[in-house]
C-alpha cells in the first residue's frame, strides 16, 4: 500500500534550505555536489521513510549512507524500482509532473544524468518554462528548469511511498 506523499511539507523544506544547509546532514559540496543529497532530504520531509536495505535510500551519516541518497543516477534507480520501504516513483510527462516532484538534467548526451531539482511552483499552461525549482551545488530556488541548458531532462513523479515491504 503507498502512502501519500506530503508534497506541502516537502516544498516548505526546500524553499526553507535552498540556501542554506540542514546541519543534520552532511554537505556534499566539495564531493562531487549536494543536489541529490539536497532532494533526498526534501523527500524524507515529505515523510517518505528510509530504507535502511543494502541497496535501499537512507542517511546515518558520512560513512553510513546508502549511494540513492547521494547520487543522481542510483536515486532514480531506487525511486523507479522500489517494491519495498520508502519513497516510490514513476517516469512521467511533463503534463503530470506536481509540486514536491523531481526532475533529473542530462547536460551532454555522452555522459549521464547529472543533476536533481525538486518542483517548487508550476505556473500554467504547463511546460519547460513554467517549472520552477529548488537545488544545491549552484543553488538555486524558484529557478526556471527552462533557464538550463540541458540535452535532456525526465521527471520524476512521486506516486506516494511504503512503510514495509
Amino acid at each position: 500500500m503507498l502512502h501519500s506523499y506530503d508534497r506541502l511539507n516537502a516544498v516548505n523544506y526546500a524553499r526553507k534550505w535552498a540556501f542554506k544547509r540542514n546541519p543534520s546532514y552532511t554537505n556534499f559540496d566539495e564531493m562531487g555536489g549536494d543536489c541529490t543529497n539536497f532532494v533526498s532530504q526534501v523527500l524524507h520531509a515529505g515523510r517518505c521513510p528510509m530504507n535502511y536495505d543494502k541497496y535501499g535510500w537512507y542517511f546515518q551519516n558520512i560513512n553510513n549512507r546508502a549511494p540513492a541518497w547521494t547520487s543522481v543516477k542510483y536515486l532514480h534507480k531506487f525511486l523507479t524500482k522500489n517494491k519495498g520501504v520508502g519513497p516510490v516513483a514513476n517516469e512521467v510527462d511533463l503534463k503530470d509532473i506536481q509540486l514536491g516532484d523531481l526532475v533529473q538534467l542530462r547536460f551532454d548526451p555522452s555522459e549521464e544524468f547529472a543533476h536533481s531539482l525538486v518542483v517548487v511552483d508550476i505556473k500554467f499552461p504547463k511546460s519547460i518554462n513554467n517549472i520552477f525549482i529548488a537545488t544545491h551545488t549552484i543553488d538555486r530556488l524558484d529557478y526556471r528548469v527552462s533557464n538550463y541548458y540541458i540535452k535532456e531532462v525526465r521527471f520524476l513523479h512521486i506516486s506516494g511511498y511504503r512503510t514495509k515491504k
